[in-house]
């Protein structure tokens, strides 16, 4: 039995395009008579199949956009559907958003729902569950027969597809620098396990930022979570047992339960320790005191994801061309910090 190949290993082999390829195996006139007898010999000698879904949605444009989001508790997630929404709109999208819910599997659903003819492309943040397994498999099949797809915010290098971060890195090198300045030398960190791509990054920022003012990198105050979602006994343990002057959350809502906890233990936020988040949202803003944040520019972050992702559907270019877009961060100075 020959083995399975893809649109996107005959476009490698041959040295052309992933549309040459498609076109060619639909007799195009586009392409030349010569070029498509080469594509079509060389698919029936690999026993090419084609994926039905993924050509359904590319060949069938519905005007809609599909998006999944990892969770909507999170302010940012929010923000970004919002540009979604507000560029797609205006180009005559509509867009559709399901939740992953931090699942694998829910993921992956989704995805194939979407991909029934319902979209014309992918907006997507991976869930927690996808980064930590590392298995893309369900991108890839939908990448490979030349849909698009856009990943933002939490992504991986195992796809070939436009991607939209934040400088993450920057971001908490920033704020611990911020932190610094301010006199602060027990810095800790709250973050989650370093298979979750942005948390890995404002751990580097962190780490990075002590070392160059020379501070001590102490691991015990660095507390990692295994998810995104708060566990309330691991932070009120770790403030029972580590002395700190200042903290550094990787979001607003670790931080704001952590700003709780250290004012049930009669500690004065900022003038015995100082807090600093990521995602500029409403708890952050409502927040006692309210809080400094890392503003990630969730709603440009989702208008630079819906156009990109327009742009491909809507492009007739044949080359495959992918960017990184990466956002610069903004720290908005509240209360919980000194000016």
């Amino acid at each position: 039995m020959k083995a399975k190949i893809t649109l996107k290993d005959i476009a490698r082999e041959l040295e052309v395009s992933i549309s040459t390829v498609s076109k060619a195996l639909k007799n195009s006139e586009e392409i030349s008579r010569d070029t498509k007898e080469k594509i079509q010999a060389f698919a029936k000698l690999y026993n090419y199949k084609p994926n039905n879904i993924a050509i359904s949605l590319k060949n069938k444009r519905t005007k809609n956009i599909g998006v999944v989001i990892p969770a909507i508790v999170h302010h940012f997630f929010t923000t970004v559907i919002r540009g979604i929404e507000k560029y797609a709109n205006a180009k005559g999208y509509n867009v559709i958003v399901c939740l992953s819910e931090e699942s694998f599997d829910k993921e992956v659903i989704n995805m194939e729902m979407l991909a029934n003819g319902s979209i014309d492309g992918f907006i997507m943040s991976l869930s927690s569950e996808t980064q930590q397994k590392e298995d893309y498999n369900h991108l890839k099949e939908v990448t490979e027969q030349g849909i698009p797809v856009v990943l933002f915010d939490r992504i991986t290098n195992e796809i070939d597809c436009d991607k939209v971060v934040i400088d993450d890195q920057l971001g908490a090198y920033m704020a611990t620098k911020k932190l610094i300045e301010q006199g602060r030398k027990k810095i800790a960190l709250i973050t989650t396990d370093d298979y979750l791509s942005v948390s890995k990054a404002r751990t580097e920022g962190y780490r990075k930022a002590l070392l160059e003012s020379e501070l001590e990198i102490n691991e015990a105050r660095i507390l990692k979570l295994s998810t995104m979602e708060v566990d309330e006994k691991s932070i009120r343990n770790f403030f029972n047992t580590q002395e700190v002057d200042a903290v550094l959350c990787v979001n607003e809502i670790f931080t704001v339960f952590s700003m709780r906890l250290v004012q049930e233990k009669g500690l004065s936020i900022p003038k015995d320790i100082s807090f600093i988040g990521f995602t500029d949202g409403l708890l952050s803003k409502y927040a006692n005191p309210s809080l400094t944040v890392v503003a990630q520019h969730g709603e440009k972050m989702g208008e630079i994801s819906a156009q990109m992702l327009i742009d491909k559907v809507e492009s007739d270019d044949g080359e495959e061309r992918f960017q990184t877009k990466i956002l610069e961060p903004t720290l908005v100075i509240r209360d919980s910090t000194f000016n």
